[in-house]
């Protein structure tokens, strides 16, 4: 379809709000591209967006500017911009940071987990479960983000939450590229694993099941990148993928 024919249905333009227009504009684009609306490589057409959003182009400058530096925007001098393709280094980045911090936290839940946290993730853990059988993939992810974000809480450590959260949003494309029916089903059971692990109070099983839960998706991304090289940037490079 031809850049001037992009109509950007899926960006909604909202309601008036306290936020001001490059935040609205931010926003809205960053869970565009996040959500895969907007596709790794995809051409970005600046006044077709200030139209649908109901801005003028200098907000929906701004806010390009600001996923730039997120890493979720290439901007390219003469030539506009476009959605950044994925860099598998980075994903090995935010992982190893995830698995260091995550593997960690589990490892010092388990002998402090007391019925609250429990029972917040037992629940959780259905609520995962009926997502699937609803087939609600998108409402899967919302309950997978909940379930880790519980562990966080009940850690207490804002630090330490700030840069796992960090960690996370880098991933956030990943998640999506993966988030098919048999990853989600892995991913329940992998997450049933870190409960019955807290439940027994075994801190070195919850750090092995939340490892391996995360190593899982790190493996499935590479093996992914493999079948579709066009979504990533650097897969013949040091930081990349051997081929």
């Amino acid at each position: 379809m031809p850049v001037d024919d992009v109509t950007y249905e899926f960006l909604s333009p909202g309601r008036p709000s306290t936020k001001g227009a490059t935040a609205r504009v931010h926003a809205a684009l960053r869970e565009a591209i996040v959500q895969l609306d907007l596709k790794p490589g995809e051409v970005l057409d600046k006044p077709a967006i200030a139209a649908r959003m109901g801005v003028s182009r200098f907000p929906v400058g701004e806010a390009m500017n600001r996923l730039a530096a997120e890493g979720l925007v290439d901007i390219i001098p003469q030539s506009g911009s476009r959605v950044a393709l994925i860099k598998i280094s980075d994903a090995r980045e935010n992982m190893f940071l995830r698995r260091a911090l995550e593997v960690e936290t589990v490892r010092w839940l388990a002998p402090h987990s007391g019925p609250s946290l429990l029972q917040q993730l037992a629940s959780n853990l259905r609520y995962q479960r009926a997502a699937i059988d609803a087939q609600d993939l998108k409402g899967f992810h919302g309950f997978d983000l909940a379930f880790h974000a519980l562990l966080q809480d009940h850690l207490g450590f804002e630090r330490v939450r700030t840069a796992t959260e960090t960690a996370r949003l880098g991933l956030d494309r990943v998640r999506q590229l993966l988030n098919t029916r048999r990853r989600v089903e892995l991913t329940l059971a992998e997450h049933r694993a870190i409960v019955t692990a807290l439940e027994a109070r075994d801190g070195d099983a919850a750090a092995r099941a939340m490892y391996m839960h995360l190593d899982a998706v790190m493996t499935e991304l590479e093996t992914f990148a493999r079948e579709r090289p066009e979504l990533f940037a650097d897969l013949n490079t040091a930081g990349g993928l051997a081929t």
